[in-house]
């Protein structure tokens, strides 16, 4: 039969029939598809992951940081610098309380008696010198004929140990004013008390601690550095601070390097030698150096607290003028406390 005859023979497929593509073309269809789209999704991988692994770099190789950082301020600890028993303690613990503010007072009953038995030497004092004095004047008026001349120097002497005795006096008075101005422990900086442990009723005696306030314009933090770093750490650095506890961010600047840490080779024994570890280790451990950064800008929501953990970056790339502005941890109370006037004593420990 020849070919003719076959195609007469076979039926005739219509048009729809023969677009109709195979199973096989479908599958290479599908893997062709499959093989694109993965090409794109690698490609969009890579074009993300290379930009974010170069800014990683940057973040944790090139810009100097560190996790091992303590926000710092400094701590007013007062002690009585007179002793009796505690009176008054008009604050409480945590409270913010401004420069001059009361903070406690001492039993004042022995120290006003004191000053008014010293006020009254003083006047006795001065009434005796003053006689004295015109005792002195008056004999050296006479003459010889008399009064002797031994009798002279004799009242004059009694009149300048008469007027040593006022003098010493009027210090005894001014010393007892103050014992009694003492009694009254005034606060010396804007702050918050802090770990308030004195009630009333307690005993203060002379030296010992009895309050303490952190003062709200001193806080700064402690990056403590690797010294592998410190070459790319400079005075006016940018700082970002990031506290553990709170997701924003805390602005400062680099306002100092630390000159120098302890050093446990150089610690001297008994007999004034250097006690020097005899084992050294092939790996070297970058010893931490302490920087300081000053906190320029604090968000509103953030309470600052001496001693808590910080995260550290510098940039040493942007420099930024040094203001030098305190900044406090939180927004002072707005309402102010009653001020009494006066100057007050204030022993700082």
């Amino acid at each position: 039969m020849s070919n003719l005859e076959l195609r007469l023979a076979s039926p005739a497929k219509n048009d729809d029939e023969r677009d109709v593509p195979r199973p096989s073309c479908k599958r290479d269809i599908n893997k062709s598809r499959t093989r694109i789209a993965r090409f794109l999704i690698t490609i969009g991988t890579v074009s993300v992951a290379v930009p974010l692994a170069w800014a990683m770099w940057e973040t944790y190789m090139a810009a100097p940081w560190t996790r091992d950082g303590q926000v710092r301020a400094y701590v007013v600890t007062m002690a009585s610098e007179v002793a009796g028993r505690v009176v008054e303690l008009p604050v409480a613990d945590n409270q913010f309380v401004h420069m001059g503010d009361l903070l406690m007072t001492i039993d004042p009953t022995d120290y006003r008696i004191a000053a008014s038995l010293a006020e009254a030497a003083v006047q006795r004092a001065q009434a005796n010198a003053k006689n004295l004095e015109t005792e002195a004047k008056r004999r050296q008026e006479l003459s010889t004929l008399s009064t002797s001349v031994e009798e002279k120097q004799t009242y004059e002497s009694n009149a300048l140990i008469a007027q040593a005795t006022y003098r010493q006096a009027v210090s005894n008075l001014d010393q007892a004013r103050v014992n009694l101005e003492r009694t009254r422990i005034r606060s010396p900086v804007d702050g918050y008390v802090t770990n308030l442990l004195t009630q009333i009723g307690d005993f203060a005696t002379i030296g010992q601690k009895t309050i303490a306030v952190v003062d709200a314009s001193s806080f700064w933090v402690d990056g403590y550095f690797e010294e592998t770093s410190l070459g790319k750490i400079h005075e006016g650095d940018p700082a970002t601070i990031k506290l553990m506890g709170y997701s924003q961010v805390i602005r400062g600047h680099v306002v100092g390097v630390s000159r120098g840490i302890n050093v446990p080779n150089a610690q001297p024994d008994q007999a004034g030698l250097a006690s020097v570890n005899p084992i050294f280790t092939w790996v070297r451990l970058a010893q931490r150096v302490p920087v300081r950064i000053h906190i320029d800008q604090v968000p509103n929501d953030v309470r600052l607290a001496a001693g808590i953990t910080a995260t550290v970056q510098v940039d040493s790339k942007r420099k930024i003028a040094v203001t030098g502005m305190p900044v406090t941890s939180e927004r002072q109370p707005e309402h102010d406390h009653e001020h009494s006037g006066g100057s007050s004593s204030k022993s700082t420990k």
